[in-house]
């Protein structure tokens, strides 16, 4: 009999491993700006800087706002704004990256009253320690591209008590260099002035005046089993191994799409999201 338990129990550990090897990525997510989406004003009045994103996008059979992993109050925060005309977003139907009319998420920064922005926040995660892969297709101009010594960020995550320094944060940007020439940045940090780690990517061009498919992936881990994954247009822009968290903390909140920096004017368009909770087979 202890022999035929031991197999049993073999045989149940077997199963359980090869389960959790091959589980299927599941779309939590997905959608364009297309049918009923629309942007409306919050009637929130604790909210009064947020917009929403609202509707159900009939080709996908999902509804904004965006609400994964038990998200509350997502929205377009305009922050520092000066009544919308320093910085500004709406839905536009414009030509896609399939060449084809389609609704896109329109971004433009005219000028910065320091930390001028308009980023789209899932708020208030309560399933913080979670993986998770994102991707979209976005379009920046080329004119903020080539000024000298600038920078735009374009995504990130932070933890809880990012804010005190007891937390962390993932974040990408477009830098430019002292010529004008732009490059790809990536990095995880406690602070803004101390990255616990980042990469500069020189060879892979930054596509101007063109869309371009922008995925994020994180494993979601306080030890170095962890990886911040970034490619554009499927090639490897940074691929780092090691915690994506801080003293064990839960990821707070997401700035799934960004606009805000110090080179200005800029604008964007962004369209097509998708979010998983792993790595999609393509």
């Amino acid at each position: 009999m202890k022999a035929v338990s031991i197999l049993f129990i073999i045989f149940l550990f077997s199963c359980s491993e090869n389960d959790s090897q091959t589980s299927t990525p599941k779309l939590l997510f997905k959608s364009g700006f297309e049918n009923n989406v629309s942007i409306i004003s919050n009637p929130d009045q604790d909210n009064i800087d947020y917009d929403l994103i609202t509707g159900a996008d009939l080709n996908t059979g999902f509804s904004w706002p965006i609400e994964i992993l038990g998200a509350e109050g997502s929205g377009l925060h305009y922050i520092e704004d000066n009544n919308k005309q320093a910085v500004y977003s709406e839905i536009q139907s414009v030509i896609g990256h399939n060449g084809n009319t389609t609704k896109a998420l329109y971004s433009v920064e005219n000028y910065s009253m320091d930390v001028t922005q308009c980023p789209y926040e899932i708020l208030n995660l309560t399933e913080g320690k979670s993986d998770l892969y994102i991707k979209y297709w976005m379009k920046v101009d080329s004119e903020s591209l080539h000024q000298s010594d600038k920078w735009r960020a374009i995504f990130e995550y932070k933890t809880k008590d990012y804010a005190n320094g007891t937390g962390y944060r993932l974040i990408a940007f477009i830098y430019t260099d002292i010529n004008g020439n732009p490059y790809w940045h990536f990095q995880g940090d406690e602070n803004p002035e101390t990255p616990i780690w980042e990469y500069d990517n020189f060879d892979i061009p930054v596509p101007e005046n063109e869309w371009f498919k922008t995925e994020f992936y994180w494993k979601w881990s306080d030890n170095n089993n962890g990886r911040s994954l970034w490619k554009i247009n499927g090639q490897v822009i940074a691929d780092h191994n090691g915690a994506t968290t801080k003293n064990n903390k839960p990821i707070d909140f997401i700035i799934l799409t960004q606009i805000y920096g110090d080179a200005n004017p800029k604008h964007q368009w962004i369209d097509d999201i998708e979010i998983w909770d792993d790595l999609p087979e393509n």
